[in-house]
């Protein structure tokens, strides 16, 4: 078997650019080898994983779960199920916050639900100055979190916590959460490789709820853990906005604002005390 022959047998059962990295990840190979040496066998035990890695593919699981890694902000992250596959949306929670952060000294940050650790490694890394602390309900995502920040060289702290509840008496400057927010039964949960993803981290599971349970409970705490002035800013769902900023509006806070994505899709909401 070819790096050829291996690559035009996947393409029959899926996408292109799908069935190229997943070989160049089993074999080791470059896109430059595939273009330049196609002859080049591949060895049994590489065609063996390219294989089921294909299979599983077409079966629908994400192709970062079965790599083990995806690319945000030009960072490699490690992934694994217990954690959800970083999307280019939530930079824009990033960049807002970089905002908010601006000429402060030695802010201290606080990312809720920190997942993989994306946005609390990214600002941990782009805004040295900051003391940032990560938190989730998950171990096997802190784990996967703390992993992270230890290859990429970000320092940061982690604590395992049901949102504020292990953070009695802690202030932050910032506040920063990608919460779960699909409603429960939503039919997206079952399409688009989402059923392979922790659900706990997509849905608040509030039985005929909109989605909003676990956004609530953020805003409504986070005032009694923010300093004088200090913002609150979350990503949400495309239709969640108004309903966010009343929220906000509800719980004391000024300025309440929904910003979109680079789609124009409304993606984040904050404001601050």
């Amino acid at each position: 078997m070819t790096l050829f022959e291996a690559l035009t047998a996947a393409r029959q059962k899926i996408d292109r650019l799908d069935a190229r990295l997943l070989l160049q990840y089993a074999t080791g190979c470059s896109h430059t080898d595939l273009l330049a040496r196609p002859e080049t066998p591949v060895i049994a035990p590489a065609y063996a994983q390219f294989a089921e890695w294909v299979e599983r593919r077409a079966a629908g699981e994400p192709l970062a779960y079965l790599v083990g890694e995806a690319e945000f902000r030009g960072r490699v992250f490690q992934v694994s199920p217990a954690v959800l596959i970083p999307r280019p949306e939530t930079e824009v929670l990033i960049d807002l916050a970089l905002e908010k952060l601006r000429g402060l000294t030695a802010p201290k940050v606080l990312d809720l639900g920190t997942g993989s650790g994306i946005v609390a490694i990214s600002l941990a890394l782009e805004c040295p100055a900051a003391e940032v602390l990560a938190v989730d309900l998950s171990k096997e995502a802190i784990s996967v979190a703390r992993n992270n920040a230890g290859r990429l060289g970000a320092k940061l702290a982690f604590c395992a916590s049901d949102w504020f509840a292990e953070l009695a008496g802690q202030r932050f400057d910032l506040i920063v959460s990608n919460p779960p927010y699909v409603a429960e039964g939503d039919p997206h949960l079952s399409r688009d490789g989402l059923p392979f993803e922790p659900q706990m981290a997509l849905s608040d599971g509030e039985a005929g709820g909109n989605g909003l349970a676990c956004i609530r409970r953020i805003v409504a705490d986070a005032p009694a853990h923010l300093t004088a002035g200090g913002w609150l800013l979350f990503e949400h769902g495309y239709d969640q906005g108004a309903a966010s900023r009343n929220l906000l509006h509800d719980a004391g806070f000024k300025a309440a604002s929904t910003f979109p994505d680079l789609a124009e899709i409304d993606r984040v909401s904050g404001g601050h005390l």
